[in-house]
């Protein structure tokens, strides 16, 4: 029994893309739309060589690449988040 083959649209991939160009990791950004690393490896090196280009099958719908690009902006704001938290404990600390 195979496992049935995602098929996803051309903006989809570019915005995966995009986040990984963007500052976020492979797995970070994978992991956030719901697809495997190796996937979006693929889909990077295709990239850098051109050929990222729609794939014939069942595109993803509006929706879906809506919920991606929302779980991608919060992952951004919890990363950041994070990132303000730790500036923050470490000022304190060095003010003391």
């Amino acid at each position: 029994m195979g496992m049935v083959r995602a098929r996803y649209t051309l903006e989809f991939k570019q915005e995966a893309v995009r986040l990984v160009r963007g500052g976020q990791t492979v797995s970070s950004a994978a992991k956030t739309l719901g697809i495997s690393d190796q996937t979006l490896h693929n889909w990077l090196k295709a990239e850098v060589a051109g050929r990222l280009r729609e794939i014939a099958g069942k595109a993803i719908g509006a929706e879906q690449m809506e919920i991606a690009r929302l779980k991608a902006e919060l992952a951004k704001a919890r990363m950041e988040r994070d990132i303000l938290k730790k500036a923050a404990a470490y000022f304190a600390r060095e003010s003391r």
